[in-house]
């Protein structure tokens, strides 16, 4: 029963702008049941619903996109220049046998404008965060040889500017050398 009250009261709200201007009438049988109609019952009681005027809101007016001003425009288009150049290490420099620690240096002309960072490309691959300073310390970097550049980048990681590409060789000790220390105690001195 509630299920069908429910349903004649959605069907009531969508018809309810159709019969604004019709009357309504509310009626309850000997069971409870409510009917709405727009025709007085022939027996029982009933009573006439009166239909507020639904809400009405007009369209939002169409606001026109602001045009540019000119000199924006001419500010985007005068974009910075940048030259990007890796100082340190020279291009094919070879890193001595150790841990694969060594230092990275650029210079960028002109100096980066707000929002601009510097990041260090090793092998295509961001090395760290976009930065300020045009010097990065890479520790642990695996043997064999690597591209290293370094790009200017705006805000949103789009570069700006990039610099020719210096290839590094980093020579580390290898499991497979037949010359590694092997780990363990110390040889025991020979007696005389």
């Amino acid at each position: 029963m509630l299920t069908a009250m429910r349903n004649l009261m959605l069907c009531l709200l969508v018809l309810l702008p159709q019969l604004a201007a019709a009357q309504i009438f509310r009626s309850v049988d000997e069971h409870g049941n409510v009917t709405f109609s727009d025709t007085p019952p022939s027996s029982g009681p009933s009573e006439q619903i009166e239909v507020r005027q639904t809400n009405r809101t007009p369209a939002p007016a169409v606001i026109e996109p602001l045009e540019p001003e000119p000199g924006a425009a001419a500010e985007e288009e005068a974009a910075v220049a940048y030259s990007v150049a890796i100082t340190s290490p020279d291009n094919e420099t070879t890193i001595a046998m150790g841990p694969g620690n060594f230092s990275v240096s650029a210079a960028v002309e002109p100096a980066p404008q707000q929002g601009a960072l510097l990041q260090l490309f090793v092998d295509g691959t961001p090395s760290g965060e976009p930065q300020a300073a045009g010097t990065w310390a890479l520790t642990n970097v695996f043997r064999g040889a690597h591209d290293l550049t370094v790009a200017v980048v705006d805000s949103e990681g789009e570069r700006l500017a990039e610099s020719a590409a210096v290839r590094v060789y980093v020579l580390r000790p290898s499991v497979n050398s037949p010359n590694r220390v092997r780990p363990g105690p110390p040889p025991r001195p020979t007696p005389r």
